[in-house]
This record gives C-alpha cells, structure tokens and sequence, in this order.
C-alpha cells in the first residue's frame, strides 16, 4: 500500500480529471495523452485522430485510502463504456474508454472489475472498454489542467462537466473530499 498511479480514459480528460480530483485519497491527476505511435503529441495533433493516443487522465493516489478497484467503481459509473470510441457528442479514438494498467495486479483488477460490471446489467450493450499495458504518458498542454475550475463559465463546462460532476458527487458523496 502506497503511493500509485491508474491511467484512465473515459472521453474527455476534462470530465475524467474533474471527477477524480475530488476523490479522497487522490494525490494530483495530469490530463495527458497516451496509446499511440506519435512522440510527444499536441493536442491539435490528437484531435486530428491519427496518431493512436487516447485522452487519458493520470490519477495518483494513495492505495492504503483508496484502493485501485474503487478508482474502477467510479470509472463505470462517469461514463458510458458501450460506445466505442465516443463519449456523448465526442466522437473519435481519442475518446475511447481504456484502463491502462501500470502492475500485473491492476490488470487483474480491472479484467475482474469489467466482468462484474458487464454481468451487472449496468448497461442496456456490450462494453467494449479497452485494457492495455501503460505506455509513455504526455502531459496535455498548461491549460487542459485544471479546466472546470479555470474555466467555470465556459460552455463545456457549464452544459458537460458540471452536470456530471454533479451527478457523480450525488452518488459517491461518501468518497468525496
């Protein structure tokens, strides 16, 4: 138990980075990119579709307050998991639901946690989220961190993240800091 890392995409980093950051028990979470061929990618670049990384958020967190499996409750319930590559009106690979896992340990935890929640009847289709092996992580640029609070009258925000995020604090209020 200690100090650790999860690599989650679950559609925008935006939405991911706002519901973890208000996790007991999480250290800092780094929107970044990763899963795909292109060395050190820009946001216009991932945008573009072409270069194979995801949206990712990188969640550090302390393992003895929370533990990776709760991490993975929260990751089923934020986002939909049935749509491939798309999250609401977000639309390409880049938006794919991933779990990139960082131990033997976490890929085994997360293949049960997609079994359970798959044999849940949580959702109406099949989930098709993706787990794979963490890869090199980029950092997205200076103003993708932090972006609901930085930016809180911006549209996105007010009509997409708030709303979930809002949503989320309703159901885990227990898991809340």
């Amino acid at each position: 138990m200690g100090i650790e890392i999860a690599t989650l995409g679950a559609g925008c980093f935006w939405c991911v980075e706002a519901v973890f950051d208000s996790l007991k028990g999480v250290k800092q979470v780094d929107s970044g990119y990763t899963g795909g061929q292109l060395k050190d990618p820009s946001y216009n670049e991932i945008c573009s579709g072409t270069t194979g990384h995801a949206e990712v958020a990188r969640i550090t967190y302390d393992s003895s307050v929370i533990a990776f499996s709760a991490l993975l409750e929260v990751f089923w319930a934020t986002h939909d998991p049935t749509t491939l590559n798309r999250q609401g009106a977000d639309s390409g690979t880049q938006y794919r639901s991933v779990i990139y896992y960082h131990s033997e340990e976490q890929k085994s935890i997360a293949l049960k946690s997609k079994e359970s929640a798959g044999e849940a009847g949580l959702y109406p289709n099949p989930i098709v989220t993706e787990i794979s092996t963490a890869e090199t992580f980029y950092v997205a640029e200076n103003y993708h961190h932090n972006y609901l609070k930085n930016n809180p009258e911006q549209g996105y925000c007010k009509m997409v993240i708030k709303p979930k995020l809002d949503k989320f604090k309703k159901r885990f209020a227990e898991k809340i800091r």
